[in-house]
């Protein structure tokens, strides 16, 4: 089912900055189907165990939260090579499943053929070399007392020119952005390219949906989109960034120092597994919530008007809509619930991949992402080219919450809200020229409406 009307929304957003109004065409926004009554989805940061959504199959579970925080051991899988010790640990601030300070190393080269290529990291003296991912994990378990000769920690080769940090994202609010039906953020990227002469043109990516196998989707997490499905997203973080093999994802990176069978990932006695706990966590926490105080101040009221007067608003899409609930998503595997379906909210992203001049080069990895077993597999509109084409782009960052992050964009090279908005250039470049032409006080009033959210 298509589900339009935060496309309708976001035309009115266009309407208000676009420097030629009839570039939106009306039919584009009209509705098919009967009308659906919208509810708008709660916003806030609690995590105390309570109804954030109601419903028995999608409150906060008391017990998805502790899976969420858990610290994970090397008895229980940790590693052998891996970043963090629990989910919480790059998800926290200011609770759990928020963002943090952490960020991850990917680095890759071109190769010959002008591509992305993924590094070849030797470990251990040189006796194994890991590939097929643009990850580099910064911890690993070993040497350690029972392999006190064995080095595994994986340090940069010279050969791997591109080289990027990338900051860890907040899941707050995903529930909702998983329950967007492709159509709505298919339909913002026609809307786009067709205005201005398509200078603002977001890409849009179908990616494997790793609970099923040959299913694809419109890709709409991570900095590169390379994940439709909460639970793919939970599985492909569980192992690369913890080391905790899954069902989805059941091969160690190394075998070197693993003492535990695979996957670590077992089914617990409620009939799930740590991944299906994460990713309940995630649909049930609440989206951001904005700053009311600072929301009513005149300088935000005047910057919000201003940030969609110069632009800002064709990628930072205020408005979406859910699909209905009972609409079957992930390949099959999960129905939109009623807690989540028919909502309104607010994430200020378009959720598509765009080049605004910050790109790092990196082209997502098939076998980290989706599992050493994918070209097992015929994925349904599955482009490899599309994927290389991604090398320079990055998904519009949410700005929902972004007042808890002191570091900005998508590298953390960003201080200051004024940085982050000078530092949009290629497709941006038009609406950053814009912003520059304000005088100092509008300039200020879209910082101080940016601290809102």
């Amino acid at each position: 089912m298509k589900s339009l009307i935060g496309v309708a929304l976001f035309s009115l957003f266009l309407s208000g900055c676009s420097t030629r109004p009839s570039a939106i065409p009306a039919a584009s926004t009209a509705q098919t189907g009967p009308a659906r009554l919208l509810s708008e989805a709660p916003a806030g940061f609690e995590n105390n165990g309570t109804a954030v959504v109601a419903g028995q199959a999608h409150q906060l579970d008391p017990a998805d939260l502790a899976k969420f925080e858990e610290v994970e051991t090397i008895p229980n899988g940790l590693g052998p090579l891996f970043n963090a010790q629990s989910c919480r640990e790059c998800h926290q601030s200011p609770v759990t499943g928020g963002v943090s300070q952490v960020t991850e190393l990917r680095v890759g080269h071109k190769g010959p053929d002008g591509n992305f290529h993924t590094p070849e990291i030797p470990i251990n003296h040189g006796s194994e070399i890991i590939k097929g991912r643009s990850l580099v994990n910064q911890r690993a378990i070993c040497p350690n007392p029972a392999f006190p000769a064995v080095d595994i920690l994986e340090r940069v080769p010279a050969s791997e020119t591109i080289r990027t940090l990338r900051s860890s994202l907040s899941t707050r609010g995903d529930g909702l952005v998983e329950a967007v039906d492709d159509a709505t953020l298919l339909d913002i990227s026609k809307q786009q390219c067709k205005q201005d002469g398509g200078r603002i043109c977001g890409m849009v990516i179908r990616v494997p949906v790793v609970e099923s196998p040959g299913e694809t989707r419109v890709g709409r997490f991570g900095w590169k989109n390379q994940h439709a499905s909460l639970l793919s997203f939970s599985a492909d973080a569980y192992l690369n960034e913890i080391g905790i093999t899954n069902r989805l994802f059941p091969d160690e990176v190394t075998n070197l120092c693993n003492t535990v069978a695979e996957p670590n990932d077992k089914t617990g006695a409620d009939g799930l597994a740590d991944i299906d706990h994460f990713a309940r966590f995630i649909r049930a926490s609440e989206a951001p919530g904005r700053d009311p105080r600072q929301g009513a101040t005149s300088a935000a009221k005047a910057g919000e008007v201003l940030f969609t007067k110069v632009g800002c608003g064709i990628c930072h899409v205020q408005t979406l809509t859910t699909a209905a609930a009972g609409t079957v998503i992930n390949g099959g595997k999960f129905t939109i619930p009623g807690e989540l379906g028919s909502k309104t909210f607010h994430p200020y992203s378009d959720y598509l991949l765009h080049d605004i001049g910050t790109g790092d080069g990196i082209v997502m990895a098939m076998e980290e992402h989706y599992g050493k077993r994918m070209y097992q597999f015929q994925w349904k509109g599955l482009s490899l080219e599309a994927f290389q084409a991604t090398a320079n782009k990055i998904r519009t960052a949410p700005l929902w919450g972004v007042r808890m992050r002191p570091a900005l964009m998508h590298d953390g090279a960003s201080l200051t809200f004024r940085d982050a908005l000078l530092r949009h250039r290629g497709e941006a470049k038009s609406v950053t020229a814009r912003f520059e032409r304000l005088n100092q006080a509008d300039q200020d009033a879209i910082v101080e409406f940016l601290k809102s959210l």
